[in-house]
């Protein structure tokens, strides 16, 4: 007879076991969903194309997808745009199915939004460190911490974190979101630097900032943009706000995404530094393919944005996977949250 001891390590020997064997299973099940889409399409780019146009006709879905995304998923998208624009186009959008192209704290939102529609997540493991950096738990320590404050989300966060919060936010209205809320107490959550570029715009809020940051934007530095600016001295640079704000103050111009492309589409001048993640790039050169776009740093490359293929939004398709469930309590917290912002936010 095995001791306690014994037997739990027994059970937690068997339990690692069997995740390893799940997660073999399940990583080999995607080869030979990708095997067979190559195999159905003759690897044929143009033939992925049709099918996911067959596919969307027949599951009356309509296929919506970051800025972020890898050029060929941007290009079978309905709709192509920044958190906010995707979120307002979610909501209104007659279709039974929603094929996100993004990230799972995005395709949750369009759920919240949307509880009768089906909505898919063709990359299931496709998250967002940024938005696993705040719970549900710590913005309720937060909220005893400082009663009077009233709690902003970005909208890079989890269901369970906006169910916690006052009203949602992108960086596109950030500014008006906060400037619209009366009190003056803020917990901004869960970007700092995205929460400083706000605090600054806003002086008179008292804005309390989260330790949170978006890895791909945070690692660019002052230095770094320095060298930038010495190589190409006639260009403009365009940054997000999720950048430091050591960043933000040598940028010429900071903004969400679709702030970005709009600023280099009316901008008469030729040349620009772009200091936000690579995918916005094919926006930027398809719209103004006689002006130059330098990125800002090589490592502005968001490894979940490029995690979604032609291959996988096939199979979502497909096979109707990945599709996001909520519960029902927390989307309903999460949707009060989300609908301010559709009514403060423009």
């Amino acid at each position: 007879m095995l001791r306690y001891n014994e037997g739990y390590k027994v059970s937690q020997i068997l339990y690692k076991a069997f995740c390893k064997y799940y997660n073999s299973v399940q990583a080999l099940q995607i080869i030979i969903d990708r095997w067979d889409v190559k195999y159905m399409t003759n690897n044929d780019t143009n033939a992925m194309k049709k099918k996911i146009l067959e596919l969307k006709e027949q599951r009356d879905a309509v296929i919506v997808a970051h800025n972020y995304q890898v050029d060929d998923v941007q290009e079978i998208a309905d709709l192509v745009g920044d958190s906010y624009a995707l979120s307002k186009f979610c909501a209104q959008n007659q279709h039974k199915v929603i094929v996100f192209c993004g990230v799972h704290f995005m395709a949750e939102s369009a759920k919240i939004l949307s509880p009768e529609k089906t909505v898919l997540l063709p990359e299931i493991d496709a998250g967002c460190p940024m938005a696993d950096m705040v719970t549900a738990e710590t913005i309720r320590e937060y909220k005893k911490k400082y009663p009077e404050a009233k709690v902003v989300c970005y909208i890079n966060s989890s269901a369970e974190v906006k169910a916690e919060s006052d009203v949602c936010c992108t960086s596109s209205n950030a500014i008006n979101i906060v400037k619209s809320i009366p009190d003056k107490d803020i917990i901004f959550v869960p970007d700092k630097n995205l929460g400083a570029f706000v605090a600054k715009e806003v002086p008179e809020k008292n804005i309390i900032l989260w330790p949170g940051f978006c890895p791909t934007h945070h690692r660019i530095t002052k230095e770094e943009v320095l060298k930038v600016k010495g190589l190409h001295p006639d260009a403009l640079l365009l940054v997000h706000p999720e950048c430091r704000p050591e960043v933000v103050e040598l940028a010429d111009y900071a903004g969400s995404t679709k702030q970005i492309i709009d600023f280099a589409n009316n901008n008469s001048a030729q040349k620009m530094v772009i200091g936000t993640e690579v995918g916005v790039l094919h926006k930027l050169r398809k719209d103004n393919p006689e002006k130059t776009f330098y990125l800002l740093s090589q490592g502005l490359t968001c490894p979940n944005m490029k995690k979604t293929t032609l291959e996988s939004v096939l199979i979502s398709l497909r096979d109707m996977k990945y599709q996001i469930e909520l519960n029902e309590e927390i989307r309903i917290k999460a949707r009060t949250c989300l609908d301010r912002m559709l009514q403060m936010g423009g």
